[in-house]
């Protein structure tokens, strides 16, 4: 999921996440009285905040983004090599990206409870398996659409302020904690200063790679490179850390908003020869 403008993912694949586990320990908000399906007066003051600094009625407006760029991944240290993508996104839930790297193309469609998958190396459409639909929505709710557009509040889920935290030299950021009833938890970093969304953390289960097992790890999103476009503000860089390693980056090179995306771009061909 490719997440800008705070778009629901950059889809399966890319699932841009956050976390390290030495900054969560101590940072676990106190009870709060705080209803299901609402927000405390100081998180309230801080989304405010963020909304304005993001384009005000210019960012809640917008209904559709195309985004172009590339995305890489990163393993022990090692760069791999970058993915051209592009993604179209239809507010509230639906997602299509498309990949080329080394010349092969592969698209993932998402739409609520339904996804598909196209492999270009076979040239084969695919139903998405209810896992790959779950972290669909997983990335959704981790977005920070989902959280400066209130759709949370439809899951009773419930905001608190957490703290202010260092976040390098001179500078600091306000952490809220949005959680849900299911007990799954995010927590968002602005910047002080600029109000702007700075971090995105969270805990999940995923497989280890090297030995196999499904373990619990932190995960952490670093959003950079802010730029304006039709009065919209979006980070353009986006890194993604596991358990403090960073695992890919996002780099944005055009963004585009409120295009016409016909329901066609969503749905499953029935035909391979339909894949352009």
């Amino acid at each position: 999921m490719l997440n800008t403008n705070f778009q629901i993912s950059l889809s399966l694949a890319i699932a841009i996440w956050l976390g390290t586990v030495n900054s969560l320990a101590a940072q676990t908000p106190t009870k709060s009285t705080v209803a299901e399906g609402s927000a405390d007066e100081k998180s309230q003051q801080i989304m405010a905040k963020a909304t304005e600094m993001l384009g005000g009625s210019a960012y809640l407006n917008v209904k559709t983004v195309v985004g172009k760029g590339f995305f890489t991944t990163f393993r022990e240290g090692t760069t791999g090599i970058p993915a051209r993508f592009l993604d179209y996104i239809a507010y509230p839930d639906r997602e299509r990206t498309e990949f080329i790297s080394e010349g092969i193309k592969t698209i993932q469609t998402n739409g609520g409870d339904a996804g598909w998958l196209y492999d270009g190396a076979v040239r084969k459409i695919t139903d998405q398996q209810p896992a790959q639909i779950e972290e669909f929505k997983r990335a959704f709710k981790t977005s920070v659409e989902n959280l400066l557009r209130g759709w949370w509040r439809q899951e009773g889920g419930k905001v608190v302020y957490v703290a202010r935290r260092e976040a390098g030299l001179a500078k600091r950021n306000e952490a809220i904690r949005l959680t849900y009833p299911d007990g799954f938890w995010i927590e968002y970093e602005f910047g002080v200063r600029d109000s702007l969304p700075a971090k995105i953390i969270y805990k999940r289960m995923r497989k280890n790679l090297d030995t196999g097992d499904v373990e619990e790890t932190n995960e952490e999103d670093h959003l950079l490179k802010f730029i304006a476009v039709d009065g919209v503000t979006a980070p353009w860089v986006i890194d993604h850390f596991v358990n403090g390693h960073q695992t890919s980056r996002v780099n944005y090179e055009s963004i585009q908003y409120n295009q016409n995306l016909p329901d066609s771009l969503f749905a499953k061909p029935d035909d391979v020869k339909k894949i352009k």
